[in-house]
């Protein structure tokens, strides 16, 4: 009953969108935005892993190659699939921390860390803890992943291009760094962002409305920055205590102070990348923003609050760059690759 009176209430919204906002409110609302979130860029730089063609080529490859795995069944794409907006849909993936819900790895190399406990410093540092990790890819050992990969001639011919320093370039550390380089230009640019370039008509009305609202009801605190979030951590249920029992952050510091604290997620393509929460128990953006209100700022929305934040979640979809994330001919293995790894 309560989802179908929140669903009535974003239309009935959505049929007054055009009728409450002069030109000159856009304006302000748009000015108020843009001090708040810079645009997306194109890429992610990391100074100690430099972007080159050579290197991404060699990424896009590892990074749907399912030979990366213990058993040859699995690869980034499994658990972050780029046709649907880096993420698998289920509620909850393995990891080595417990089973949690996949974050989408669109944009995530802007943010401040990974994984929802912020265990890992960055993308190169995530794909070498998913690469080992037993619930995950599941290699038995570094030296396992470099023998696979020796194992391919094609693969040796890639990394000796995007690895020049030495003769013997196939090294773990590098497989992590070719899958972060093409991980950084994972970015999707949406409608907003032509917004917040000064494209007023960008958005609808009631995006715009929603988008004021996003900002006065205080989603801010958390959600700020060019990834609307992802850039801070923050306890779940930091006013009003919420039901789970993840202890978050706690299991990397052991710090009492981090107990249940989780990494803000980002925002970007959030109405696409369901169902939502570190453990994928709720199936409704619109209850997500519902539960937020209550749990995080102390407040209970009206479901016409909760429509208008939802359109303006809307307009976060970006877009992808399908001839950058589309599957590329993998290398074929020789005689000599190790087969999988026994179960």
């Amino acid at each position: 009953m309560q989802r179908a009176l929140l669903l009535l209430a974003a239309v009935l919204a959505a049929s007054c969108a055009g009728k409450g906002l002069s030109p000159a409110q856009v304006e302000k609302i748009q000015r108020r935005a843009q001090a708040i979130f810079p645009p997306l860029p194109a890429e992610v730089p990391n100074p100690e892993n430099p972007l080159t063609p050579a290197k991404i080529e060699l990424g896009r490859a590892l990074y749907y190659d399912a030979r990366l795995s213990g058993g040859r069944d699995l690869s980034c794409n499994s658990c972050h699939a780029l046709a649907r907006h880096g993420v698998d849909g289920k509620a909850t993936s393995p990891g080595p921390r417990g089973a949690r819900n996949a974050p989408s790895v669109y944009n995530a190399a802007l943010q401040l860390a990974q994984f929802w406990d912020g265990r890992a410093r960055d993308v190169e540092a995530q794909a070498r803890e998913h690469l080992l990790a037993p619930n995950a890819m599941a290699m038995p050992s570094e030296a396992a992943v470099e023998a696979v990969l020796d194992s391919i001639p094609a693969y040796r011919a890639a990394f000796a291009s995007a690895f020049q320093d030495d003769g013997d370039p196939i090294r773990f550390g590098r497989v992590a760094m070719a899958i972060g380089a093409f991980e950084r230009r994972l970015t999707t640019p949406s409608r907003f962002d032509a917004f917040l370039r000064g494209e007023e008509e960008a958005l609808t009305s009631l995006e715009v409305e929603g988008l004021r609202e996003f900002m006065d009801v205080g989603c801010i605190t958390c959600h700020i920055g060019p990834g609307i979030g992802g850039s801070m951590y923050r306890k779940l249920g930091q006013v009003k205590p919420f039901p789970t029992a993840d202890s978050g952050r706690y299991q990397v510091t052991k710090e009492e102070s981090d107990r249940q604290v989780f990494k803000v997620p980002s925002l970007r393509n959030v109405a696409k990348t369901g169902p939502w929460f570190h453990d994928g128990a709720v199936a409704s953006l619109a209850e997500a923003i519902r539960l937020m209100g209550e749990h995080q700022l102390g407040q209970r929305f009206a479901p016409e609050q909760i429509g208008r934040i939802e359109a303006f979640l809307g307009s976060l979809t970006g877009e992808v760059d399908a001839s950058y994330t589309a599957r590329p001919a993998l290398p074929e293995s020789s005689a000599s690759s190790p087969p999988p790894k026994p179960s």
